[in-house]
């Protein structure tokens, strides 16, 4: 959250988020399949269902009306792999380079595969517009739930434990300074379990 202290100054800070022109980044522990590929970008569309809850619609739906007129918008997110069952990613240049990102581009409802096995991972989203729950719904889709997040199938008991709240937070906010435009990066404290899960990656 930015909060500023005159209106000229937030008027400006308004701009830079609808332009996107504020760089986001967040930290989620998740649970479901293990991704392939450690970077990901997925497009889709964003709007409301008809019972009113917010989903993923295919990307070829954004501008489409729906009831309530409401129409289909376009959403966007990066990810990166960070870990998966707790162990970093290790590989070899010439592998990352051939692996650089794998974009999806939705075109249909995802399939859930109920038997598939559950690895926890560790991810870094960036997301390149401002939908509400984009990272929640985009996790879902792409099938690792964030932990606790039930709204979205996201495990809530998981090896012994109970989760009542969605392991998401919100790390870092860049943009250039209203006044002095020089770059500014804001960054928030890790809750302890962004900062355990991060601290096994330096170990």
């Amino acid at each position: 959250m930015v909060i500023t202290k005159s209106h000229k100054v937030a008027s400006v800070l308004v701009k830079a988020f609808t332009n996107h022109k504020v760089q986001k980044t967040y930290v989620a522990f998740c649970i479901g399949s293990a991704p392939k590929s450690e970077r990901i970008t997925i497009k889709s569309g964003h709007g409301r269902s008809k019972f009113g809850a917010w989903r993923v619609y295919a990307a070829g739906d954004v501008g489409r009306k729906l009831p309530g007129g409401s129409i289909v918008r376009d959403m966007e997110t990066a990810f990166e792999v960070l870990s998966i069952n707790g162990q970093q990613n290790h590989k070899e240049q010439s592998e990352c380079m051939e692996d650089e990102e794998h974009s999806i581009v939705v075109e249909e409802k995802a399939v859930t595969d109920v038997d598939a096995n559950k690895d926890e991972i560790l991810v870094r989203a960036f997301p390149r517009s401002g939908r509400t729950h984009q990272i929640r719904l985009h996790c879902q889709y792409l099938g690792f739930s964030i932990r606790g997040d039930v709204k979205y199938e996201g495990v809530y008991e998981w090896k012994g434990r109970t989760y009542d709240a969605h392991e998401l937070h919100a790390e870092s906010l860049t943009f250039q300074h209203p006044v002095t435009g020089f770059p500014l990066l804001i960054q928030a404290p890790l809750p302890l379990w962004a900062s355990q899960a991060l601290q096994l990656l330096t170990d």
